[in-house]
């Protein structure tokens, strides 16, 4: 099953042209053209705005894992009913999901690992046990591995290794495997490897 999930998310990474995640095992750093029986000598064809807008939003919702497009769009909605650039907004809830400040604080290898832990009840908020991955959170939230879940080997390997700079919205402590969500954080705090273009998404739902 696992290798199933990864080979269907570098399929992802393949179609959208970009190493998503920017981990070296993406194999579109070796094939660097999308999937099919076209390979590499397929026609590039011109990209519409339209194009250009479905892209911004297909790359920006795949990388936080196996988020529907109904459940996209009503964290857009929301984004757009608060006061404030839609698009920043957009970022700012999107960040704020516990499998993602689980995967940024490097409790996890991946976006899709992360929501497990979750799911699987190893993650505290505040002390208390979420098993909700879309949950979100609030500026000044605790975030911990729960201390019988500390020695998982998937959850040691990924802090050792330390894969992704913990951005600076967070305050990370890896010896308690602790962090505190310090602030909601714009576009440019978040270290995406590729570029996300959320002012994009933000035409594609307004069209």
């Amino acid at each position: 099953m696992a290798g199933k999930r990864l080979a269907t998310k570098y399929k992802t990474s393949r179609t959208l042209g970009a190493n998503l995640w920017g981990r070296s095992k993406d194999s579109i750093n070796v094939r660097n053209y999308g999937p099919g029986q076209h390979g590499p000598a397929g026609k590039k064809a011109i990209i519409s705005d339209y194009g250009k807008q479905l892209r911004a939003k297909q790359q920006l919702k795949k990388y936080y894992g196996n988020i529907t497009e109904k459940q996209f769009r009503r964290i857009y909605t929301e984004a757009a009913r608060r006061k404030g650039d839609t698009g920043e907004n957009l970022i700012a809830l999107l960040e704020s999901r516990l499998d993602a400040v689980v995967y940024r604080a490097n409790f996890a290898p991946t976006v899709f690992a992360a929501r497990q832990l979750v799911s699987h009840k190893h993650i505290l908020v505040n002390g208390k046990k979420i098993n909700i991955a879309s949950y979100q959170l609030k500026v000044g939230d605790i975030i911990e591995v729960k201390e019988k879940s500390r020695q998982i080997p998937l959850i040691l390997e990924s802090v050792q290794l330390m894969e992704r700079e913990v951005p600076s919205y967070f305050e990370f402590d890896a010896k308690s495997m602790t962090a505190k969500f310090s602030r909601l954080p714009k576009l440019e705090d978040v270290p995406y490897p590729v570029v996300m273009e959320p002012n994009l998404v933000v035409e594609f739902y307004s069209r």
